[in-house]
């Protein structure tokens, strides 16, 4: 069983939403599109749902074309970012709806409420309403209602965004149990790369209705195959830098920094690049033998308890620290920061991949 789009593109009053988007999503997998507002992930899941039909290309679901076959005769369930529940009705009854809907058999329905509740640990409280419950008991329960009818494709558009961070972190850790328990395909929408990796999968980048990678979570992180995936995947945004490959030596665009075209560099061609690392891979102490010290200037520290965001200018750019502890730096001051080159993501000039850690020169 896969869900398979060959080419959609959609366009609303002229205006492209979906631009030529191929992906096939298979049985039993949670699929992860991640990018930021706008960035096409609902137009996306309405395309696959059936809600909405594309302008272009089409929707094969185990085989069979259903681009034009409307949610109500397809096998698809769907949970939003606002949560809705009957406020009149049980849990039970909440999640048993979908069930009396179409007809299903007392006994069945009784089966299955209980075995769905029991999967989303709601057991005990199926004799609440709604308004009885906390907001991620509020949410399980959708997820309940959307899981219970058996879907063979489950969409989660954005499901923790209105839960407070707890609540937010102890679905987080439990929706990849309840997803390895069923054989749907599971699509779940985010803004978020932390929530990407947290709950692992595949992953899909869009930018401007494109899907730029699609992937394991974790090669699609460590290996984006261009800047702009790398951007997406990012939180804090990745750090860049423009520069110039002459010979044997690299010279940032506004002449601030010069370093050996050693490493990563020394099977690439002579030209311009733009080197990429993560706030993680910037450092307020030295970190290799390798690594080459800049002074900036200290814009806004950020301190989380257990990390220091050290929001730094150099050059005219505008870059961020990630320092484990508590780091109090004052705005104004000058700092030393390291570059380890080691780290860097390297992007020729049309924005593709070209050298990475681990790996000195990546395939054309």
């Amino acid at each position: 069983m896969t869900l398979e789009l060959r080419n959609v593109t959609k366009k609303v009053a002229g205006e492209t939403h979906i631009d030529a988007v191929s992906l096939t999503l298979a049985h039993g997998t949670l699929n992860i599109l991640l990018g930021p507002t706008l960035s096409g992930k609902t137009s996306l899941m309405r395309l696959m749902a059936g809600l909405d039909k594309p302008t272009e290309g089409k929707v094969f679901f185990d085989g069979k074309d259903v681009t034009g076959v409307p949610v109500q005769r397809r096998s698809v369930a769907m949970v939003y970012q606002q949560f809705i529940n009957y406020p009149n009705l049980t849990v039970y009854e909440n999640i048993a709806s979908p069930l009396r809907v179409s007809g299903t058999a007392p006994g069945e329905i009784d089966r299955r409420v209980r075995e769905t509740a029991a999967l989303l640990k709601l057991t005990p409280l199926l004799d609440r309403k709604p308004l009885e419950l906390s907001g991620g008991q509020q949410q399980r329960t959708a997820l309940a209602r959307a899981m219970v009818k058996g879907a063979d494709l489950v969409l989660l558009d954005e499901p923790l965004a209105n839960l407070d961070y707890k609540l937010r972190e102890e679905l987080r850790e439990e929706l990849p149990r309840i997803f390895s328990a069923t054989g749907a395909i599971f699509v779940y929408a985010t803004t978020e790369p932390i929530e990407a990796l947290l709950l692992g999968g595949a992953t899909a980048t869009l930018a401007r209705g494109r899907v730029t990678q699609f992937g394991p979570t974790l090669e699609v992180y460590r290996r984006p195959n261009t800047l702009e995936t790398a951007q997406t995947f990012s939180d804090p945004p990745i750090n860049t830098l423009a520069v110039e490959k002459k010979e044997n030596q690299l010279a940032s665009a506004a002449g601030h920094l010069t370093l050996p075209a050693s490493g990563l560099f020394a099977g690439l061609g002579d030209g311009p690049y733009t080197i990429g690392f993560r706030p993680n891979h910037l450092f307020l102490k030295q970190p290799s033998r390798e690594a080459v010290p800049v002074t900036g200037t200290v814009a806004i520290t950020e301190i989380t308890g257990s990390e220091s965001f050290v929001h730094v200018d150099f050059a005219g750019q505008r870059w961020v620290a990630l320092a484990h502890g508590v780091h109090l730096l004052e705005i104004g001051q000058a700092v030393e920061i390291w570059l380890d080159p080691g780290r860097f993501f390297v992007f020729d000039k049309s924005g593709a991949l070209a050298a990475a850690p681990g790996i000195s020169k990546v395939a054309a």
